[in-house]
């Protein structure tokens, strides 16, 4: 039995805590011995089911139980779906984050808010640099993607080397710093890989990723076709190049720039000051200036490129932003790609602008910031892995990265599509899936975290769907009479003043069950409240094929 549990010691275990099955949420422990190092800590937004739910972060349990073993956070780039649950688990797991510069800025930005940078640990960690936690030591390598900064890593334990990509492109000519670091990649491979995670949201995709440069050519070619027009361009708030594309492109035609929406002004402040973003003198208004300048000296770069409904270019959109209104003499450009499951947002927003008068172009402006087929097979090809397991995507994704790998070389028995929860013991002698540890999301509801779950959600489809009828009487305290009441109230079931014949017959069927309780001497409000539920709901039921939410109230005078 000994022999085993050392053998079992010293195997290394990956854990995927989210991020697998979906786009978002990416968070994956390391564990060996004594020592857990966790790869990113993101959150992802709410489907159109979680009513009402503003954003859903990792179920940490594991973490909470093994809290003595964590080491620190390791994180890859600052992405919301890689950053974004820090304040949220630094609460219950207090341990440092190592990062690179940029992605530092932005997650010191969210402990801020949060008010935890006074008790959070931090250490900006450089390119080529490597990190001590337990028995782990991490070194992060410079790659390519839609964010300055973004970083792999190679996790060296006694079992193995692992090196996880992060979200990556091959890019040879990028906008700002060095292309990614393929001569290290390669240095890596040389000496074994044991398993490389791999990004997967583009496997489906042949070929190349283009450059970002690419972009910058057709702002100029777009800006010297709209010279007559404002020119309002929608982009992800994090891509710093992207904006300082724009912006360089803005300042060669002498245009002035707005930034408009909380998450891209706060980005912006953090690069520039940083020193990742530098704006010509002078290009930079304020919104309020807008009106000193004519339109086609203009340009609004803006965050809602997703169709979100309250960033700033849904607001222009629906005619309620206080300050820009979108008329003929506009060019919207869409600089991204719909997320999926965002397609039909942004086509409502494309719409409305369109009504307006507005010219809206939203086609070959924007590269994607991960790889394509065969950037993913140039990474394979030069770390040689053992075992591989394709991680961020959907499992049509890692599905598809699977293949590439199977044709690569690697034999089906040492590729791994792992479920979040999944845990992967792996040594040089064999790697297996053994056991489950508990994942999920947990729902952030305003400041409420975790306190609305899935009878809540249920409730609130419920609502959603079929309103509510709120039965109000009241009794006597000592006699159990009948004092007043019962009065119907109706939300979102139907219009009261043109269904008078309806509520009024809805009355007498509460009416009469009520005193039938009261008649057979039953005084327990529960029944009482049980039998206008049933009552009433079959009523309902019959006259309209609707189950609305019922909800007796009982009052004692």
């Amino acid at each position: 039995m000994k022999k085993k549990e050392i053998e079992n010691a010293s195997k290394l275990r990956i854990i995927p805590l989210g991020g697998l099955e979906q786009i978002g949420m990416n968070i994956t422990a390391f564990e060996y011995e004594d020592s857990i190092v966790v790869v990113d800590c993101g959150l992802s937004f709410p489907d159109d089911d979680m009513l009402g739910i503003d954003l859903v972060i990792p179920d940490v349990t594991y973490l909470k139980e093994n809290a003595e073993k964590v080491k620190g956070f390791v994180i890859t780039h600052g992405h919301e779906d890689h950053i974004g649950a820090l304040p949220y688990v630094l609460r219950d797991i207090n341990v440092p984050i190592y990062a690179t510069k940029l992605t530092m800025g932005i997650i010191e930005n969210k402990l801020k808010e949060h008010n935890l940078t006074g008790t959070t640990k931090r250490k900006v960690i450089k390119f080529g640099q490597s990190i001590n936690l337990g028995h782990f030591r991490i070194e992060f390598i410079r790659t390519n993607h839609s964010i300055v900064d973004a970083a792999a890593l190679a996790i060296y334990s006694p079992a193995g080397t692992v090196v996880h990509t992060g979200d990556f492109k091959v890019d040879y000519t990028p906008v700002f710093g060095d292309a990614i670091d393929l001569q290290r990649f390669a240095e890596i491979g040389k000496k074994g890989v044991l398993a490389l995670m791999c990004d997967s949201t583009n496997a489906e995709r042949k070929g190349f990723t283009p450059s970002e440069k690419t972009v910058g050519k057709t702002f100029d070619t777009l800006f010297t076709e709209h010279k007559d027009t404002r020119i309002i361009i929608a982009t992800f708030a994090s891509n710093v190049d992207r904006v300082r594309q724009i912006i360089n492109s803005a300042y060669k035609f002498g245009r002035k720039v707005v930034v408009e929406g909380r998450s891209m002004v706060n980005i912006i402040e953090t690069a520039t000051g940083l020193g990742y973003l530098n704006i010509p003198d002078k290009t930079l208004i304020d919104i309020e200036q807008l009106k000193d300048y004519p339109d086609e000296k203009t340009v609004i770069i803006t965050t809602g490129s997703q169709g979100e409904s309250m960033a700033a270019l849904s607001r222009m959109a629906g005619d309620i932003h206080k300050k820009i209104s979108i008329g003929p003499r506009d060019t919207v450009i869409f600089s991204s790609n719909p997320i999926p499951g965002n397609e039909k947002t942004v086509t409502n927003v494309i719409n409305k602008l369109l009504i307006k008068g507005a010219d809206v172009i939203f086609q070959d402006v924007h590269v994607s910031g991960h790889a394509c087929q065969e950037e993913i097979k140039l990474i394979y090809s030069l770390l040689h892995p053992k075992y591989a397991i394709p991680v961020h995507g959907e499992y049509k994704h890692l599905k598809a990265q699977a293949k590439l790998a199977n044709e690569l070389g690697i034999p089906k028995e040492n590729i791994f599509i792992m479920m979040s929860g999944d845990v992967l013991e792996l040594d040089k002698e064999g790697a297996k899936v053994k056991g489950k540890v508990p994942v999920g999301g947990i729902l952030v509801d305003g400041l409420g975290v975790g306190d609305v779950g899935n009878i809540v959600l249920r409730d609130r489809q419920h609502l959603a769907e079929d309103g509510i009828l709120i039965v109000v009487l009241a009794l006597d305290a000592y006699s159990d009479q009948l004092v007043s009441g019962p009065d119907i109230v109706s939300r979102g079931f139907v219009y009261v003043r043109e269904s008078d014949e309806l509520m009024e017959e809805a009355r007498s069927i509460v009416n009469e069950s009520v005193h039938n309780c009261l008649d057979r001497g039953i005084s327990d409000w529960g029944k009482i409240k049980g039998g206008i539920k049933d009552s009433l709901g079959e009523f309902v039921w019959r006259k309209t094929k609707r189950r609305p939410m019922i909800l007796p109230i009982i009052m004692e005078v």
